[in-house]
């Protein structure tokens, strides 16, 4: 008669039997381990988009899902065009916009220099100006406006910076193109009283709503705003 150990192999002890089974453990816990690393970076990409203007939580969790559905013509150009951006933005040393050199086009643009800047508060608004198309001076942007609540002063501007450009260049005209906001007005007063003996100051007029940002306007309304700007 065959004994039946000699089919079924040797008796596994007990602790045989735990030494087999202390791997198989050990893999599941490192795959769970890898799956929450990955979620953990999910959710780390989403709160990240959450940080940026216009987006929230819900807005950021459907643009990473987006960017994660289209990775391949989407989300891998971006992540190239973000890194070339961050390695080669920085703001022009003259006035203060955003560009890949450390002078931007518009300041290296000798036709730009017709004797007229425009001071605008933040770069966007420099944009919102281009988009327009039609003024043809140089800028200067502030990077703020003043601010007593907030503990900003005309030295944490880029206003001394802008009285050195008017004894450098032949300015003929300031073009005050500031929100109109308490604080924007506030700082369009304190340049004008800055400036206003050296060169003609101005202000945009019509077409710029009262608390209206620059930014959220059409071309057609930062058009109609330059034609018809007037004195301070």
């Amino acid at each position: 008669m065959v004994n039946p150990m000699t089919i079924l192999g040797p008796k596994i002890s007990s602790g045989d039997h735990l030494s087999i089974r202390i791997p198989l453990a050990k893999a599941g816990t490192r795959k769970a381990t890898d799956m929450k690393s990955a979620t953990d970076d999910i959710e780390a990409l989403i709160d990240l988009m959450a940080r940026l203007p216009g987006l929230g939580p819900r807005s950021a969790r459907r643009a990473v899902l987006h960017l994660i559905k289209k990775r391949a013509v989407l989300m891998a150009p971006l992540a190239e065009a973000m890194q070339i951006v961050a390695a080669t933005a920085r703001e022009c040393l003259t006035c203060g916009n955003i560009g890949t050199h450390d002078q931007c086009e518009i300041c290296a643009d000798e036709t730009r220099a017709n004797g007229e800047i425009c001071v605008v508060e933040d770069v966007a608004d420099l944009w919102a100006m281009e988009r327009a198309g039609l003024f043809k001076g140089r800028y200067h942007v502030l990077g703020g406006t003043l601010s007593a609540l907030d503990n900003v002063g005309p030295a944490e501007l880029r206003i001394p910076l802008l009285a050195d450009r008017l004894r450098k260049e032949a300015v003929r005209e300031v073009i005050l193109a500031l929100n109109a906001t308490v604080d924007g007005q506030t700082t369009a007063h304190y340049i004008a009283d800055e400036v206003g003996g050296r060169v003609v100051v101005t202000t945009l007029a019509q077409g710029v709503p009262i608390g209206g940002e620059l930014d959220y306007l059409d071309d057609g309304t930062i058009s109609a705003a330059l034609k018809a700007r007037k004195a301070l």
